[in-house]
């Protein structure tokens, strides 16, 4: 069974403020008589479900093309926390469980990706810490960011980045139950660039026997 975890990419989905939202240019449409559609897409490269590269956040730092594309699949934990909007994720949320190098988090603080709220739930760096600690890889959230809107020092994506821990944000996991998965994320290669889209899915082991 599959869990699409991915919001649409539509016109209407919230990006950051200030960001590029989509939009598409059709250069060619079979409906007008054309022999092929053919379109171009212009967005921000943080557009719903997306891959961070440390470039990102940390000077000096490869592009999403240099991060190793297995950290985006393999097994992988969701937990769902109970939080209030505008607060961070903290260790004390998550308890450890089946040992898994990727993990979820379903904060449920950002419930429409077709409208940015502000408030939404962050995580803290003594999380991201903990879960290097406990042999976490990739760390994924419900949310836009891993860190709060209004915060200039990027503390958890600092974190991540002396971790050397992947990110993912903007997920949808309002349907998906607690438990381990198979997760497939990877980002597209482009070279130098800050992040990547991914269509993101999770697929129950039942394949591989549990």
């Amino acid at each position: 069974m599959l869990y699409d975890i991915t919001p649409p990419i539509t016109a209407n989905l919230a990006v950051w403020p200030g960001d590029t939202p989509m939009t598409r240019q059709i250069l060619m449409d079979m409906e007008a008589g054309d022999h092929l559609t053919l379109s171009t897409l212009h967005a921000t490269v943080h557009l719903g479900a997306h891959a961070d590269g440390p470039n990102h956040y940390a000077r000096e730092a490869g592009g999403i093309d240099t991060v190793d594309i297995e950290r985006y699949l393999g097994r992988c934990r969701v937990v769902r926390v109970d939080i209030g909007r505008g607060e961070r994720v903290t260790p004390d949320h998550v308890a450890p469980g089946p040992d898994s190098p990727r993990i979820l988090i379903a904060t449920g603080t950002y419930p429409d990706p077709n409208r940015f709220n502000e408030d939404f739930a962050a995580l803290s760096p003594e999380l991201v810490t903990e879960l290097h600690h406990r042999g976490v890889i990739l760390v994924g959230l419900d949310t836009p960011s891993i860190d709060p809107l209004r915060s200039k020092e990027l503390e958890s994506h600092a974190a991540c980045a002396a971790c050397g821990m992947a990110i993912l944000e903007g997920l949808v996991l309002s349907h998906v139950p607690e438990g381990e998965y198979e997760l497939i994320a990877l980002p597209l290669k482009l070279e130098r660039f800050d992040a990547s889209p991914v269509r993101a899915v999770l697929r129950t082991l039942d394949h591989v026997g549990g």
